[in-house]
């Protein structure tokens, strides 16, 4: 999801937690929208429905890109 606001741009990639190696697809997508759009920081925001599952949020650095990325 693109949210253009007052002439800023942010990425939003909204998943449904489908396990580790389903999530890192995810965020390299999310990576790949952040080159496309020319942009530094993007989010993610997971749907864990898992009933023993970790919920927070964390900063990933990956190069020159930070990733901000929910669990809920």
């Amino acid at each position: 999801m693109i949210i253009d606001y007052k002439g800023q741009q942010q990425v939003v990639e909204l998943k449904i937690w489908r396990g580790s190696e389903y999530n890192q697809r995810g965020e390299e997508q999310l990576m790949d929208y952040l080159d496309a759009y020319h942009l530094k920081r993007g989010y993610m925001i997971s749907f864990n429905f898992n009933k023993k599952k970790q919920t927070g949020v964390k900063r990933i650095s990956l190069g020159d890109k930070v990733l901000i990325e929910a669990v809920v």
